[in-house]
């Protein structure tokens, strides 16, 4: 399994950052699209006529503090949580935590996968975080 990890400081209160790192139709990867609710994600990966889904059941919902999605689909598998807490002087800080095996990528390219993750993912976070604020 490909481990990472993304942590972000920011000066949001930690409601607020939750409310975006959680915001799932604000989930944008190249080529993906992210649709769902505090039951179940589902990111839809396509590059042309090639496309698959990558499911998702929240298993732990705890606002504004944990959420912990099991990737259940046919081409990736794993788990991913965000945590979100108040840090020391006033905003937040929230940590992306996921493991992944994605179908027909061999083990042993692990370490690539976590590379690449953490950039996308890590990339995202900062989006989320920088974007409009939700009244």
């Amino acid at each position: 399994m490909a481990v990472f990890r993304i942590s972000r400081r920011t000066q949001l209160s930690p409601e607020e950052a939750w409310r975006r790192v959680t915001d799932w139709p604000r989930h944008r990867a190249p080529f993906t699209r992210v649709s769902g609710d505090r039951n179940r994600v589902v990111a839809r990966t396509r590059i042309g006529p090639v496309g698959f889904d990558d499911p998702m059941d929240v298993v732990a919902w705890s606002p504004p503090h944990r959420c912990r999605l099991e990737k259940r689909g046919r081409v990736v598998r794993g788990w991913a949580e965000i945590e979100v807490a108040s840090a020391a002087g006033g905003g937040a800080v929230v940590v992306w935590r996921e493991s992944l095996r994605v179908l027909g990528v061999p083990g042993v390219a692990d370490p690539l996968v976590a590379w690449v993750g953490r950039r996308v993912f890590g990339r995202q976070v900062d989006v989320l975080l920088a974007g409009p604020r939700r009244p």
